[in-house]
């Protein structure tokens, strides 16, 4: 897709000062809108739309990138925990029409506490 902000910064069109992690076919960053401190998250380097459209051969290295990306974004933000959210079509308010994965660390009675995320 030629106007897929996801897609550009996977084919290098955007620059990205850096990943969190990388395998062959997901990377990690930073979310440039964070609801905490840490919140990053795991996007394919192929156009997938939503979930349902990823191939299933792909479940390893999806699970390695988040995986990777949680345990660091817990111990840099010495995190109790971590969420992680796929919104799927716009009635979930997916925002960015490719696949992405939030991951979003918590702590114990944080400010996110109570509230709804996605």
């Amino acid at each position: 897709m030629t106007d897929c902000v996801f897609c550009k910064i996977a084919n290098g069109e955007i620059k990205q000062s850096k990943f969190i992690y990388e395998n062959d076919n997901f990377f990690s960053m930073q979310d440039i809108n964070p609801i905490t401190a840490g919140h990053s998250l795991v996007i394919s380097k192929k156009h997938f739309t939503t979930t349902l459209d990823l191939p299933s051969t792909l479940g390893t290295e999806l699970l390695d990138c988040i995986k990777q990306t949680a345990l660091k974004i817990m111990e840099t933000e010495k995190a109790e925990g971590f969420h992680v959210i796929s919104n799927n079509f716009l009635a979930a308010k997916q925002a960015v029409e490719h696949v992405h994965f939030h991951i979003v660390p918590r702590k114990k009675n944080d400010e996110l506490d109570g509230k709804l995320i996605y």
